[in-house]
């Protein structure tokens, strides 16, 4: 059976993020962790070796698959921070439309630098996908 290896962990948030290399991403992930702080209500904690994950939940797949995952979450990533937000939230994509200069795959979004984006829509897709998890797995 599959088991995921992204896990909320014991590891210093803070920490982790005094070892970012980058000043610059290391300034960016500081703010991330208040806004994150702020709209979740939830503290942060690591999941895995490498994500700021907020609050958790669980879910099951159909296929059977199950398991745990914090509600929303980011990673100051060497070349890129990821930020993770529901990715089948149905207002996801209008939103991305408004955020700013950004990438993005099927779970996750990416940015250079908070600069780049509005952080107001940062916010919204926070509470979007609070919303949406606790409307679809709780």
């Amino acid at each position: 059976m599959y088991e995921t290896k992204t896990k909320e962990t014991d590891k210093s948030v803070l920490e982790f993020i005094e070892n970012v290399e980058s000043a610059a991403k290391r300034e960016d992930a500081y703010k991330l962790l208040d806004i994150f702080t702020e709209e979740s209500g939830f503290e942060a904690r690591m999941w895995g070796p490498s994500i700021i994950g907020f609050g958790s939940y669980h879910y099951k797949y159909e296929s059977g698959h199950e398991g745990d995952a914090p509600y929303v979450g980011y990673s100051p990533r060497k070349a890129k921070i990821s930020l993770y937000f529901a990715p089948d939230d149905p207002e996801r994509e209008e939103l991305l439309q408004r955020l700013g200069k950004h990438s993005s795959g099927k779970s996750c979004v990416y940015i250079n630098k908070i600069a780049d984006i509005d952080v107001q829509v940062i916010r919204e897709l926070i509470q979007n996908t609070l919303a949406y998890v606790r409307e679809r797995y709780e």
